[in-house]
């Protein structure tokens, strides 16, 4: 990589590349909106335009129209809320719609609808149990069901029956309970 960091995500592109957002870099003691792509097939890394926030403990997503949403992270003062789309066609970022709660070390599952499903993470130290969903055709977030427990640090895994799994994560401490979201349910 051209930049070293940590706290940062890799997200594998249909044209071959794998695109790298933000992070930390320890040494400015700071977070990076820097991105890098990295080509599997002449083994090189190359910048690309940054994104429009510093951010890590972020999310990265492809989407089924090949753009890649980027959400909420931290920037070392605060858990931000802002979300933004990467356009490998273009090589450039645009600014999409607002989660509703800021957070970081939350997770974000793709749904057979094509929605994202971003559940929990931290909001300003404190977990938090609620679930948003973002639809790409509408670029909006939208409120839905929310966790049983608050929880970040957790994991998220799409079933092929099209629920989804959010086992363990923190609360204070580590949890041993589960939630499975169910987007029939509420009409997703």
């Amino acid at each position: 990589m051209n930049d070293k960091r940590s706290h940062h995500r890799a997200s594998i592109l249909t044209n071959g590349k794998i695109l790298i957002t933000g992070g930390y870099d320890s040494i400015i003691s700071s977070a990076i909106k820097n991105t890098e792509l990295y080509d599997l097939s002449t083994e090189t890394w190359a910048m690309t335009r940054n994104m429009n926030y510093v951010r890590y403990l972020h999310t990265a997503s492809v989407l089924k129209n090949e753009k890649v949403l980027v959400a909420g992270g931290y920037n070392k003062s605060t858990s931000l809320n802002s979300a933004e789309l990467y356009d490998p066609s273009t090589g450039t970022w645009k600014i999409t719609d607002n989660l509703n709660n800021g957070r970081y070390y939350h997770t974000a599952s793709i749904l057979k609808n094509e929605r994202v499903l971003v559940t929990g993470g931290y909001n300003l130290g404190f977990a938090i149990n609620s679930i948003e969903l973002y639809d790409p055709l509408t670029g909006i977030w939208a409120m839905t069901d929310s966790l049983n427990n608050a929880r970040g640090s957790h994991s998220a895994s799409v079933l092929t029956n099209g629920e989804v799994f959010v086992p363990g994560g923190l609360y204070n401490f580590a949890l041993n309970t589960a939630k499975l979201y169910e987007p029939s349910q509420a009409n997703e």
